[in-house]
């Protein structure tokens, strides 16, 4: 059994037009909910033993700020595929995974989020930004990730558990 945990990039910031969408900051809000996620994750005893992230600015401080807050052992890597990945990018980087690593957490982006707790699970979950998607799969090797493996235990929205 291993457990992918799916964390979409906290809130970002639109204020400066000119900035590529790749270098896009956190906003202030962002800031507050992705170390609380990071928290909250650490409180409810689920930890990564791994953390891969897309380079993207909002995704890599996400990354950073929930890790930290967690207090998390996980080294935390970037991997360029995360950034736009669609579905099956996603899967396939999964797929690389050391069979070691029993708890997986990927940081990304929308659509390709959405798209994979689809693939994974047969179901269609709104990710909101800062979100967190729990996916048991009834995997020993991580190369044997595939659609229709995974079950979906729970999914942790900031609106929700900040209040």
């Amino acid at each position: 059994m291993k457990t992918l945990l799916l964390l979409r990039h906290a809130k970002s910031s639109w204020k400066e037009a000119e900035i590529a969408d790749f270098d896009r900051p956190l906003n202030e809000r962002g800031r507050r909910a992705a170390p609380f996620m990071g928290k909250l994750l650490s409180d409810r005893g689920l930890t990564p033993d791994l953390v891969v992230s897309s380079p993207a600015k909002r995704a890599s401080e996400t990354a950073k700020l929930f890790k930290e807050a967690g207090e998390f052992a996980a080294p935390l890597v970037f991997d360029d595929r995360i950034y736009e990945a669609s579905p099956n990018t996603l899967l396939y980087v999964a797929t690389e995974t050391d069979d070691a690593v029993n708890a997986l957490m990927l940081v990304g982006h929308n659509p390709g989020m959405e798209g994979l707790i689809q693939a994974l699970t047969g179901r269609s979950e709104p990710m909101p930004t800062a979100a967190i998607a729990v996916i048991d799969l009834a995997i020993d090797a991580w190369r044997d990730i595939a659609p229709g493996r995974g079950t979906l235990r729970e999914i942790f929205r900031p609106r929700d558990e900040m209040g």
